[in-house]
């Protein structure tokens, strides 16, 4: 049973940073694909960054790109979301996603993908 588990979630204004943790557990990660998704009160889930299985490509909304980053760590089997230059828009629950073996990782539908976190708070204030 993969284990997912999302941290760093937390409180800041406008214009902050934010750097999320997703740690996998009774799994390893590396040659699968891994996404970030958010979801704001009332909003439905919606995909924010990806990469891809090697670490080789990463994806990113257009309402992300050029400040936030996507990254991973496979020897600490660890998948990064830093967030600069927050809005409140940024405001959600991040999810952490686990995607397919040697996939992209681009996938904005969230049924593409195997298993997910609990989630983890994010809230800016303006």
């Amino acid at each position: 049973q993969v284990q997912l588990v999302e941290s760093g979630g937390g409180s800041v204004q406008a214009g902050g940073s934010l750097r999320l943790s997703c740690a996998a557990s009774e799994f390893t990660f590396s040659s699968y694909a891994m996404a970030w998704f958010r979801q704001a009160p009332g909003k439905e889930r919606e995909f924010v960054a990806g990469v891809n299985w090697s670490g080789a490509r990463t994806y990113y909304a257009d309402s992300v790109k050029g400040r936030f980053a996507i990254s991973r760590d496979d020897a600490e089997n660890t998948v990064y979301l830093q967030m600069n230059s927050l809005k409140p828009e940024d405001t959600a629950v991040y999810y952490c996603l686990l995607g397919g073996r040697y996939h992209s990782g681009s996938s904005y539908n969230p049924s593409d993908y195997l298993s997910w976190g609990q989630g983890t708070h994010v809230t800016v204030s303006s």
